[in-house]
């Protein structure tokens, strides 16, 4: 039973991927990478699929072996989070949950620019 739960996880994250390349600033490359964490867990093929991908495998790989994150997936990340700030400004939301969403983000922005590139 749990190898159908690690299955089904590893399917959403792919479902999700595959969605964040058609969606503006929803990301493909996290997802890949959880689908292919959960794919070690108990669908050994998908994970070996994932790793040899072309586009997605190098990132898989990059994160697994060193945890890290390209620079230009840093920017995107930060360009993305203040657009959403923007929007959120813009939407008449209460102060509060503003910064609180600005928190976590920035929290999230330092956490990433920790991370090697």
């Amino acid at each position: 039973m749990r190898r159908f739960y690690w299955r089904l996880l590893c399917v959403i994250a792919i479902a999700l991927g595959l969605i964040g390349i058609v969606v503006p600033g929803l990301p493909t490359v996290p997802f890949m990478i959880l689908a292919a964490w959960a794919a070690s867990k108990g669908w050994p093929e998908v994970e070996v699929w994932l790793l040899s991908h072309k586009r997605y495998g190098p990132h898989i790989v990059r994160w697994r072996e060193r945890g890290a994150i390209p620079r230009q997936a840093k920017v995107m990340a930060a360009l993305m989070m203040l657009a959403s700030l923007g929007v959120l400004y813009a939407s008449g939301a209460e102060i509060w949950l503003i910064l609180a969403i600005a928190a976590v983000m920035g929290v999230v922005l330092l956490w990433m620019a920790n991370r090697p590139e």
